[in-house]
């Protein structure tokens, strides 16, 4: 399967570099601004988008909004911005990785091929639960007490993750290395992050992702986990 992967930024020279690399692995779209992007996505059946925050029209944080609306594709984030807040911003928004320029493009070929075997591989069996919150492993959907919650790629991939260690203590570093890559060039921040975005969303199911001191975190099980 040959993926599709939208670039929107409105440096020329940005966007035809990653085309040259992307293009070898991938069918690749582009947009030169914010308004483009969104067309392009109405119109394409596109994979993965990767955005620049500042952009004429509509900025990226925009555009990742109106993405989340309709669609859970992975998103990748660019910015020249530095501050801390601006990189929390995308991920309230919904982006799933935020990347600051000046990036190593090598690094970043290799981000965007770990989300996409990580998304969209095929898996054996359809839905894990646990205290009755039900992950589909081919929709990539959360369901608490049969009603459907919104999640982003990133927390599917964290409660995955937690599903599959239940009642086990692992560390920020474990998080980091497995959900984001040992080459991610993050910092521990982002799983905090990402977690009280995903408690948030499990609502009163939170109780469940527990706080292990001067560790990190732990997914504690009533019960088994359950392949349906």
């Amino acid at each position: 399967m040959r993926y599709k992967v939208l670039i929107a930024d409105d440096e020329k020279n940005i966007r035809n570099l990653l085309k040259d690399y992307l293009s070898k692995k991938y069918e690749v779209y582009e947009a030169k601004d914010g308004k483009e992007a969104l067309n392009l996505l109405k119109t394409k059946d596109v994979d993965l988008a990767i955005l620049d925050v500042l952009m004429p029209y509509y900025d990226g944080f925009s555009v990742v909004k109106e993405i989340r609306k309709e669609k859970q594709i992975p998103i990748i984030m660019l910015t020249a911005k530095t501050q801390d807040y601006d990189e929390i911003k995308g991920f309230d928004v919904g982006a799933d990785e935020y990347i600051k320029k000046p990036f190593n493009m090598n690094i970043l070929l290799k981000r965007v091929e770990a989300i996409l075997k990580r998304i969209y591989k095929k898996e054996n069996i359809n839905i894990l639960n646990i205290n009755n919150m039900k992950l589909n492993l081919d929709s990539k959907e959360l369901y608490i007490d049969d009603n459907k919650v919104e999640i982003t790629h990133k927390e599917y991939e964290l409660l995955f993750y937690f599903m599959n260690n239940k009642n086990k203590a692992l560390s920020r570093d474990q998080i980091l290395d497995n959900i984001w890559g040992i080459d991610y060039f993050g910092g521990l921040r982002t799983v905090d992050t990402h977690i009280k975005r995903l408690r948030k969303k499990l609502n009163e199911k939170s109780k469940y992702l527990k706080t292990i001191r001067n560790v990190g975190y732990m997914l504690e099980a009533d019960d088994e986990i359950n392949k349906i």
